[in-house]
């Protein structure tokens, strides 16, 4: 998890929700929820600098669009991206609650109906 702090270059709030925004249904739901969950996670005051870093770095790969698998590929190309949100959804999973969980789920729902 360490190697994934340094595409925490390329997160802003702004890339993301372009991102999520131009790419929401080749991405899928699953990639979507997850991406969301770290977000919310993020906004968090309680959460400490070493998990918003990870959080960062791991939405800043699904931001970046020259990856290990581009996303480009059907089917294919955000496998990589669900395998690093969800090792980072993993690492912070202590500060997801109902709140993070309920948040993603509608922003989902409203990006993908």
């Amino acid at each position: 998890m360490a190697d994934i702090k340094k595409y925490e270059e390329y997160y802003s709030n702004e890339s993301f929700m372009d991102k999520v925004s131009r790419c929401a249904a080749m991405a899928g739901r699953e990639v979507l929820l997850k991406a969301f969950q770290l977000y919310y996670v993020l906004g968090k005051p309680d959460v400490p600098v070493w998990a918003k870093g990870t959080i960062m770095g791991a939405i800043g790969y699904f931001i970046l669009p020259a990856d290990i698998v581009p996303d480009i590929l059907p089917a294919a190309g955000y496998v990589d991206d669900l395998g690093v949100l969800a090792a980072a959804l993993i690492t912070v999973s202590m500060y997801v609650d109902d709140e993070v969980t309920a948040n993603a789920e509608k922003k989902v729902n409203q990006l993908l109906g």
